[in-house]
């Protein structure tokens, strides 16, 4: 590292996993990240994703000074931030005026920290008096909230990440954990190496049976996994027991394992007894869901329901982790408590290596839950429901009341905007446009709703062109503040650089609208607060008064001790912590009560739960299937999920040209037998519909979906495809407990689209400022086509890739177009062919003996070969006469590479077959090729290649 960089803590901003990451910078610019071998969540390691964060803090797209527009005809402009707060205040105050509070609304994010997530709650509660206020962390984890509160009685997940070490059973469920989660994968996979790897070699007679064994020390019994999920994703196919269920089918297989552990006696019925309510109810409900019966729901074999509920039943220490394969779906809250039923059953809970714990899917979501950023949610996990919670809320925040009726949620938020019963709406560090449910209906919101602020980071967001006001934010890297991860851990965030431009923090944009609302609240008495005698024995007088007494934050350690107060007394009472303490002695884990000397590891360990008895509640959990079973006419069920490299709509993860290496654009999978029943091959292009909408994708193929079954990656939105990406298509049908929509289950039917006329065309380019300009004016090219994608390709330069698709002649105009922008339109620096009477144009620019840039039009043969050349900066001299010729086959002298597995260290998949074939095992890949040896995310897919190639030789011996 040279002399001049400063090292500054901080976190990741992707997953939950919460890895703590080391940022190095000059104070103005970040230059690298690395992992933070002190940070309890990762010690060291990080993700594709995380470590190339720094690829990410240009400039490029940045929101860098607000923009208004006085009226939906015109263009924004740049404003002043006086002037576009005070318009955002004028406007907010006239519809509640008209209106009442319950005609605005606040969407806001699980990315947000803590403390910005706390003064939009007491914005929205406790100034303006309307409980509209609800999270993206809808779409993510609010099924696993409501579960837990149905069961445990309170929002708190009970386990740790210390539980994987001496865990000897690992249920996995709706979860691609090493997508997902990598590096907790990571974690996953060193327990099961290292205590498998002993128990290969010795054992310890003198360790009792039962016994805690930490770290996995030499006896403890060997670590098995069980997969649940539709797909074989990487991290079901490194299980020792895969249930590939049919999507929704979760209920039927969790009520049937626990019909076997009530047959065979596997139960604990002392723990039962002393720590549970409710099990007689339970028991007869599952009477009836015998293995034989959800094996015909779930598509399983009905022996390996028997055994996935033997290993659970037999096991030590059992420990489910579980993501949105169980939340996203319209019984995801149920979903939850039947899993969590097994382990109240089995006693396997609040012991080392067992417990219910939920993945949460972002960086804060659990942060937001803390200060009760949910429409039906107040600070400190109190119930909205509770008058009692609502008036200690209350008078921490010195108002009248927090109001009682429940908030609109995210589908019902967006569907109130589409029938003008919501009219403003403020927006925040997410993207709805691309992220909700059925995108048809949620862009008609978008466009109906009178008033739309964004308040963004990123001005390149499919939300952002629907802004009436765009404010600029900070974001990863500049903010200072607090997270807590999955497991309860609070960290301190402190900010690297300065926010650019005119950016201000979240929380002080939100500060800032407050004050100015208020005053403009007192000019009508309905809205003025009636509370009464202050503390101080001082009558409150309007709202604006109300709002300089709320909203005097200086800082966010002011705004954090505000909600640490709030939290006393509480099942997460933090009152123990300071920020001093979590600067001198790092992350801590809640709860952490005044006087503590520690947080708690895991929760229940005295068999006490904070409902109104103290014990745990069995909840009966019917079988549902989906929402929208599959017919005649949408004979398809199709899932949503992650990719490997990217995150959410991608307006980070799509700034880094190399995280576009394993998978380069949009992909629908389906099945061999789907697509050749359909006409279809691997490449082709597809209609998908559904009864909401559809849009044009490429399909490959694939043995990772069951027959009937296909899958597609929720991260492309309208900034990486033609259309609105694959939640056109999705369910809005929401749980009636948590209200999380049903994204994991669509009835789809997928046809061939003829788009005969294709081009592709791409420029490399050294600065990143200059991919983002010409990402930005590619994007109305793109959305001309009847199909097209934009991408990123390369590592130490960017490559803009267009593949476009149309079903007539692509016009002269738009070739020109493309020309210009990829500085095509040089002759004396490019080379050009053109057949006008079969409609070919070609054209490759030559930059010192190297290609920047081509165009194909019409006959695209090469493409491939092509990219490779320039993406390995290859010199043209072999290859100069084959440029512009109609050849698939690479010539002599080109380079192509293929698709990149190992992202940190650039290893192909063409490298690592052809030392596969030579005999190599994959320590023998991690010695030669280093793939593997950096974040490791590669590694399950490296594993399934070995497997792969070793298979035929398995068969071959087998036959002969």
């Amino acid at each position: 590292m040279p002399a001049a960089l400063t090292q500054t803590r901080s976190t990741c901003p992707y997953c939950g996993v919460g890895c703590g990451v080391i940022i190095e910078h000059d104070g103005t610019r970040i230059h690298n990240v690395s992992g933070d071998a002190a940070h309890p969540a990762n010690f060291g390691k990080l993700c594709t994703k995380g470590a190339t964060l720094h690829l990410t803090a240009g400039l490029d797209n940045r929101v860098l000074t607000p923009w208004l527009r006085k009226n939906k005809t015109a263009a924004r402009a740049p404003a002043s931030w006086d002037t576009a707060l005070d318009h955002c205040a004028e406007r907010f105050a006239d519809v509640i005026r008209e209106h009442g509070p319950d005609a605005v609304g606040f969407y806001i994010s699980g990315q947000l920290l803590t403390e910005d997530y706390y003064v939009f709650n007491k914005l929205v509660k406790g100034l303006i008096g309307t409980n509209n206020v609800d999270t993206n962390s809808r779409l993510c984890m609010s099924s696993a909230v409501a579960g837990y509160k149905q069961t445990l009685g309170m929002d708190a997940p009970p386990a740790c990440y210390e539980d994987i070490d001496h865990a000897d059973l690992l249920v996995i469920a709706g979860s691609n954990t090493a997508y997902a989660h990598p590096v907790l994968y990571r974690r996953i996979e060193e327990a099961r190496a290292a205590r498998n790897t002993r128990n290969a070699t010795t054992a310890n007679p003198a360790t009792p049976t039962g016994a805690a064994n930490p770290g996995g020390v030499t006896g403890s019994p060997p670590v098995k996994t069980i997969v649940i999920d539709p797909r074989k994703t990487d991290t079901a196919a490194e299980a020792d027991l895969h249930l590939q269920i049919l999507p929704g089918t979760d209920i039927a297989l969790y009520n049937a394992m626990l019909h076997v552990l009530l047959w065979e006696g596997m139960i604990d019925r002392g723990f039962i007894e002393r720590s549970t309510s409710g099990f007689d109810a339970l028991k007869e409900s599952v009477r009836e869901m015998t293995p034989a019966a959800a094996a015909r729901i779930c598509g399983l074999k009905e022996a390996d329901i028997i055994t996935a509920a033997r290993m659970f039943g037999n096991a030590r220490a059992a420990l489910s982790l579980y993501c949105q394969g169980l939340n996203q779906s319209w019984h995801g809250t149920h979903n939850n408590a039947a899993l969590i039923n097994l382990h109240l059953a089995t006693g396997q809970i609040g012991k080392p290596g067992a417990g219910p714990f939920s993945l949460t899917g972002q960086p804060n979501a659990m942060g937001g839950r803390e200060v009760g950023g949910l429409a039906n949610l107040v600070s400190a996990h109190r119930d909205m429901a509770s008058a009692a919670d609502r008036a200690e809320v209350a008078a921490l925040w010195g108002v009248a009341e927090v109001p009682s009726k429940p908030g609109k949620t995210a589908v019902e938020m967006f569907e109130a905007a589409r029938k003008g019963e919501i009219k403003a709406l403020w927006i925040a560090c997410t993207n709805p446009a691309q992220s909700m449910p059925d995108l048809t209906s949620v862009r008609e919101a978008l466009t109906n709703c009178e008033f739309i602020v964004v308040q963004e980071a990123f001005g390149n967001t499919d939300t952002v062109d629907f802004a009436d006001v765009l404010l600029p934010a900070s974001t990863w890297g500049e903010k200072h503040g607090t997270v807590t991860n999955s497991e309860r851990r609070i960290t301190r965030v402190f900010p690297a650089v300065p926010p650019p431009g005119e950016a201000k923090h979240d929380w002080d944009i939100v500060n800032q609208f407050a004050l100015r609302l208020g005053a403009r609240l007192d000019a009508d008495n309905r809205y003025q607060d009636k509370a009464g005698q202050s503390t101080a024995g001082q009558r409150q007088s309007g709202k604006a008064a109300t709002a300089q007494r709320m909203f005097t934050y200086n800082s966010p350690e002011a705004i954090w001790n505000e909600h640490r107060e709030s939290t006393r007394g509480r099942d997460l009472d933090i009152t123990g912590l300071s920020y001093a303490l979590l600067d001198t002695q790092g992350p801590q884990q809640w709860p952490y009560a005044e006087g503590a000397s520690t947080g708690k590891q895991r929760l229940y360990e005295d068999g006490k739960f904070p409902t109104a008895n103290g014990r745990a509640r069995f909840v009966v959990t019917p079988y549902l299937g989906v929402r929208e079973p599959v017919n005649a006419q949408y004979p398809l069920q199709l899932t949503t999920g992650r990719l490997r490299d990217h995150w959410h709509g991608m307006s980070r993860t799509g700034r880094a040209a190399r995280l576009f290496s394993h998978v380069e654009e949009p992909l629908l999978t389906l099945h061999p037998s789907d697509l050749a029943r359909r006409g279809l091959a691997a490449g082709d292009l597809a209609k998908v519909a559904s009864r909401r909408g559809g849009f044009v994708v490429r399909v490959e193929a694939g043995e990772s979906v069951r027959m009937g079954q296909a899958f597609m990656p929720m991260h492309w939105g309208a900034q990486f495809m033609k259309g609105f990406g694959v939640n056109t298509v999705t369910v809005p049908a929401f749980d009636p407990f948590s209200k999380q929509p049903e994204l994991k289950a669509a009835a789809i039917e997928v046809t061939r689209a003829t788009l005969p006329h294709r081009v592709v065309a791409m420029r490399t380019m050294a600065a990143e400022d200059g991919v983002a300009r010409l990402n930005e004016a590619l994007k109305p090219v793109l959305q001309r086509f009847d199909y097209a994608s934009l991408t990123l390709a390369g590592r130490d330069h960017s490559t803009v890739v267009l593949r476009g698709y149309h079903s007539e002649a692509v016009p002269d105009d738009w070739l020109a177009e493309i020309d210009q922008l990829l500085a095509l339109d040089e002759p004396a620096r490019v080379m050009r062919y053109v057949d006008a009477s079969r409609r070919v144009e070609k054209a490759a620019r030559i930059d010192g003996g190297v290609m920047t840039a081509f165009c194909l039009s019409g006959e695209t043969a090469a493409a491939e070969w092509l990219k490779g050349m320039m993406l390995g900066r290859a010199t043209l001299d072999a290859v100069r006469p084959w440029l512009l010729a109609p050849v698939s086959a690479p010539p002599k002298g080109s380079v192509v590479r293929g698709r990149i597995v190992c992202n940190c260290l650039d290893v192909s998949e063409s490298d690592i077959m052809h030392a596969i074939k030579n005999g190599a095992d994959l320590g023998q890949l991690q010695a030669t090729l280093q793939c593997g040896t950096s974040c490791g995310s590669c590694v399950p897919e490296l594993r399934q290649m070995l497997h792969a190639r070793a298979m035929p030789s398995r068969n071959a011996k087998e036959a002969a």
